[in-house]
């Protein structure tokens, strides 16, 4: 797979990993909305309430965005900030009110919603249960499908870091790399590769040679 270090390119990718997320998690019953990369400097991402929030001549979606500051996390924490928009997407199809206080405030419905498609959740003081990471499945499901990292970010100087999807605190903006909670192996012979959430060791088969971490 090619570098994902255009715009263009990030934006197909990421209406693929919505559809693999849709297929994992929620079987494949949301729509597809409307994915946009803009700047939310408060927040990881945002889902809009309006379903008529993008119009074509095909019809109206929802929108999810991903903040364009936030793109060069390792995969497994974008992922996690758009299965979180996914989360609020399923509880609006359901009828469930997750969030109060001008939708700022995630309650239990949110928590619990959460925690059942694949994401740990963490209480913030005035956020409510808005804090939110990736579960063992979900680190899986990133190996799974060998999910790229991001290569590209928008640079937002004097903006905001997030320090939980749905919660803002001032900072200084985010590196344009982090360390991922996956690791790559590749075959110093053929190739291969493979991910791993650990250290481990691990040998190509085909060539009988030890794996080795990627630089």
């Amino acid at each position: 797979m090619k570098e994902l270090s255009s715009y263009n390119r990030v934006a197909g990718y990421l209406n693929k990993v919505f559809d693999l997320l849709n297929q994992e998690f929620f079987e494949s019953t949301l729509s597809r909305p409307t994915l946009t990369i803009q700047s939310t400097p408060r927040a990881y991402g945002h889902f809009s309430l309006r379903d008529d929030t993008w119009i074509s001549k095909n019809g109206a979606t929802h929108e999810i965005n991903i903040g364009a500051g936030t793109l060069a996390r390792p995969i497994e924490e974008v992922c996690a900030t758009l299965l979180h928009e996914m989360v609020h997407y399923h509880n609006y199809v359901q009828g469930v009110q997750d969030c109060s206080r001008g939708g700022t405030y995630h309650n239990r419905r949110f928590r619990d919603s959460a925690q059942d498609h694949g994401l740990i959740v963490d209480h913030h003081d005035k956020y409510g249960w808005t804090i939110t990471s990736p579960s063992d499945r979900l680190l899986q499901f990133c190996l799974d499908y060998d999910l790229s990292d991001i290569l590209i970010n928008r640079n937002e100087y004097g903006g905001y870091r997030v320090t939980g999807t749905g919660t803002h605190a001032p900072a200084p903006p985010p590196a344009t790399t982090r360390t991922s909670s996956t690791r790559k192996y590749i075959c110093p012979c053929c190739g291969n590769s493979v991910r791993a959430t650990k250290m481990v060791n691990i040998g190509c088969l085909d060539c009988a040679e030890q794996m080795v971490l990627a630089g």
